[in-house]
């Protein structure tokens, strides 16, 4: 990472509700700031820690948000959360080199010079659009020192005259820096003019000393460029003629032999680098990529963002000090309702309101689980306990978590300190609980354009009892039409549901908050008779009308569960 601060996510679970979220960017928030404080924060009546300052909490979402949570964030004036759709580690996870770039056309001295200045053997090198074009190693550079027989090379690699120029530390006398090598071959001039004369060759590049005689039967040859060593002076009469045979001077301070030795020096890193080399997207996965780094003999791979430019190096060394993403939880604590990838990533912390389930973690962490009815309820709780002030805007935030969670203080979930704590933070945001309850749910009920696959999975979690894998899904409305429309849509579409996840079951509820009340699809073998059983009645035709049942987590679901474990016993 191009930072020295680590990234914790604050996450809620798949497919988020209006809580998972506000509580996310909440809580990030407030860890923001009590890191900028260096303050301590109070996670539970025994425990107190100190966040840490080199840490950046980023609020993100593991699936996008409904249309009720877009309401609540737009009227409030947020931008959805970071989208983390997998929690596995990425190559960007990973602390690689800072992006040391260069251009194709910089010499093999300078590309050598800036590896020694950030202690690296291998550059990336962009073309004339900022792509990544290649890489340019320590080997690479080597090569260039076994070209020493080869004296057409300067020709080949096409170099420029200010590479030249500058690899030598030289002065231009005579000609166009802007120039390039394209022809001629490279000559010490040692002998006398009359070898001389057989020996060099149109367009050649010349090494000489301050000899005038050796200096005018090059431009005679019509050499393309004198270099002159050992800072001697060049006469205005060989300057003169020089510039009317279109004759490039050099004059450098090296003697011939360091001279000889430096000019191959001056080629361009394009001529040398390897391009196209394989490289790595900076999103993506290092169990994707960890075969192809281990079969390939490179030292350094290069990494590039989506627009292909080059943003570092990534080495086998850094899979052994690899870190995992480091997550908090909110509104929620089993595998199977969190983001992809959890697995791969550490929970450093939790906190919820749902019954504890069987996430492992490498390391003891915080866990604050309260039985209310909202996650909103408990970060309230923390910033107060904090004494950080709740701006207007994240008390909006909180309140309508609270709101949305316990259907305006109506589902048996709700306690009074949830309604307490959202009328508080109503009188923060300016707002009536109950006009902006009307306005949130109207938001959430607009299914018209939403697709069966975006109403199913817009709160829908995933349960596991033994052998048995079922799904639980939800929507609230104000309107019995509406809920009308969504089961004549989704009542046939549900199946299809249930065999995409692989799960036994799928219940539906489509919540009626005026009624108070809740009409149940359901499909899979044993549902029907789980409702009979659990609930009283009679079904058929693949629903059931449960009247008072709003709240899936205190009251749909313990009923399932207490039934499925009655038949396993």
């Amino acid at each position: 990472m191009s930072s020295n601060k680590e990234t914790v996510y604050v996450i809620g679970h798949r497919n988020p509700d209006t809580d998972s979220i506000c509580s996310a960017i909440a809580l990030a928030n407030l860890k923001n700031e009590l890191a900028k404080q260096h303050r301590p924060v109070p996670v539970s009546a025994s425990y107190s820690g100190t966040e840490p300052s080199n840490v950046v909490y980023k609020a993100a979402m593991a699936g996008k948000p409904n249309n009720e949570t877009r309401y609540v964030l737009n009227r409030f004036g947020f931008k959805a959360p970071y989208f983390l759709p997998d929690a596995r580690t990425q190559v960007k996870d990973i602390v690689y080199s800072n992006a040391t770039m260069v251009r194709e056309n910089i010499s093999l001295r300078t590309a050598w010079l800036n590896m020694r200045r950030v202690s690296k053997s291998t550059l990336g090198v962009e073309d004339e659009d900022g792509n990544l074009a290649g890489v340019i190693t320590t080997g690479d550079i080597a090569k260039s020192y076994m070209a020493v027989f080869d004296n057409e090379v300067l020709a080949r690699a096409k170099t420029p005259y200010r590479n030249i120029i500058e690899t030598l530390n030289g002065k231009l006398l005579t000609g166009d820096p802007d120039r390039i090598v394209e022809k001629g071959k490279v000559r010490i001039a040692a002998a006398n003019t009359d070898i001389m004369r057989q020996l060099i060759d149109e367009h050649d590049v010349i090494i000489t000393s301050n000899r005038y005689e050796s200096q005018l039967c090059a431009i005679e040859q019509k050499v393309d460029m004198i270099i002159v060593c050992d800072g001697a002076r060049v006469s205005r009469t060989i300057q003169m003629i020089a510039r009317e045979n279109d004759c490039a001077i050099v004059s450098t301070p090296y003697g011939t032999y360091e001279a000889a030795r430096l000019i191959n020096q001056s080629m361009p890193v394009g001529y040398f680098m390897t391009r196209n080399p394989i490289r790595f997207r900076n999103t993506d996965y290092i169990d994707d990529i960890r075969s192809v780094m281990t079969r390939e003999r490179h030292r350094d791979f290069p990494v590039v963002d989506g627009r292909g430019h080059f943003v570092g190096m990534i080495s086998r060394r850094n899979l052994i000090r690899m870190k995992s993403k480091q997550l908090i939880l909110v509104d929620h604590n089993e595998p199977g309702q969190a983001v992809n990838g959890i697995k791969e990533a550490e929970v450093v912390e939790i906190v919820d309101h749902h019954k504890l389930g069987t996430l492992d973690t490498v390391k003891p962490i915080v866990v604050r689980n309260r039985p209310v009815g909202c996650t909103a309820t408990i970060v309230t709780k923390m910033y107060e306990e904090s004494k950080v002030e709740i701006s207007p805007e994240i008390a909006g935030l909180l309140c309508s978590a609270i709101i949305s969670d316990t259907l305006l203080f109506r589902s048996p979930t709700c306690t009074p300190l949830d309604e307490k704590t959202a009328q508080r933070l109503a009188q923060i945001a300016g707002i009536d609980p109950k006009e902006h309850a009307i306005a949130m749910f109207d938001a959430g009920s607009e299914f018209m354009n939403m697709s069966e696959d975006a109403i199913v999975y817009q709160d829908f979690k995933k349960f596991k009892s033994g052998d048995i894998t079922f799904g639980i899904g939800q929507v609230n409305s104000m309107s019995k039409d509406d809920l009308q429309k969504v089961k004549d849509r989704l009542k046939p579409y549900i199946s299809k549901v249930m065999d995409k996840e692989g799960m036994n079951m799928l219940f539906f509820m489509l919540t009626d908050i005026v009624e108070d009340g809740s009409l149940v699809i359901f499909c899979g073998d044993k549902a029907q008779e789980l409702l009979e059983n659990g609930f009283h009645k009679e079904v058929s035709d693949g629903e059931a009308y449960l009247d008072g049942v709003v709240s899936r987590k205190k009251q749909f679901l313990p009923v399932l569960l207490a039934e499925l474990n009655r038949q396993e016993a």
